[in-house]
């Protein structure tokens, strides 16, 4: 399994794109950035996305995207996926004909965009990857997911404090081989973290005891202001399994 990494970060700024990944070339997850990484010829081979939830930094990409396709004449449409409350806010809060044009309905016979609700805790397939939603710890309905080909996989989880029920999904299963994990603010801003649903370094430290023994941590959605002194932090933890993903990577599991 290939995943590219797209957009590395919590926010935008010169050089730093917001989170996404695209995994064996057509699967998004995740959409903050599609295209100020990808060719127009790379963006029209997506065919799915995995949505964690309907905050802009994870979204404003698929946004472009979905335009894109519009102009391409791409005759199938892009499945966008996640859990129903996921789902309901892109509908209602993005693709409304007043954020963004509702690219589900246009164009007119053949839209270039459909959704597809997640069943939460479930095994799905999507593509050619497994994917199981679990919803996270965010201040609006986000969800994780676990995703894996039948060999190798890996857990991702979207925006969100501490969490238990996502970890537990993945508990005992075999050929995971990373954990992606957000890391959005530094120490200091604890509070801050607490009320909008992220982590810290301290509260990755806590939460790792949760993940199946020596799983590799993968951390993103740092802040580019954060981000020497959240590594500097993280440094501290666990630097043996805790590695920082650098953007425009592609990772292999």
């Amino acid at each position: 399994m290939k995943i590219r990494v797209l957009g590395a970060y919590g926010a935008e700024g010169l050089g730093h794109r917001p989170t996404s990944f695209l995994l064996n070339d057509h699967i998004l997850v995740d959409g903050g950035t599609v295209g100020g990484a990808l060719t127009l010829s790379e963006q029209v081979h997506v065919e799915h996305a995995l949505i964690s939830h309907s905050h802009l930094d994870h979204v404003v990409g698929l946004a472009f995207l979905t335009e894109t396709l519009a102009f391409s004449g791409i005759r199938a449409p892009l499945t966008v996926a996640s859990l129903e409350p996921v789902v309901s806010a892109l509908r209602t809060g993005v693709f409304n004909n007043l954020a963004w044009p509702d690219f589900s309905q246009i164009p007119t016979g053949a839209p270039v965009m459909k959704y597809r609700t997640l069943v939460e805790e479930a095994e799905q397939r999507v593509g050619d990857v497994w994917v199981t939603p679990v919803a996270v710890n965010h201040a609006v309905p986000t969800s994780g997911f676990i995703v894996h080909d039948g060999t190798t996989g890996f857990i991702y989880s979207g925006d969100t404090g501490p969490t238990d029920a996502l970890w537990k999904a993945a508990r005992g299963l075999r050929g995971l081989r990373a954990a992606l994990i957000e890391c959005a603010f530094p120490n200091r801003m604890q509070e801050l973290a607490a009320v909008a649903g992220h982590m810290t370094p301290d509260l990755i430290r806590r939460e790792i005891d949760k993940l199946p023994a020596d799983l590799p941590i993968w951390i993103y959605h740092v802040k580019p202001q954060f981000y020497e002194e959240i590594a500097e932090e993280l440094s501290s933890v666990d630097p043996a399994r805790i590695t920082l993903v650098e953007q425009d990577k592609t990772y292999t599991l």
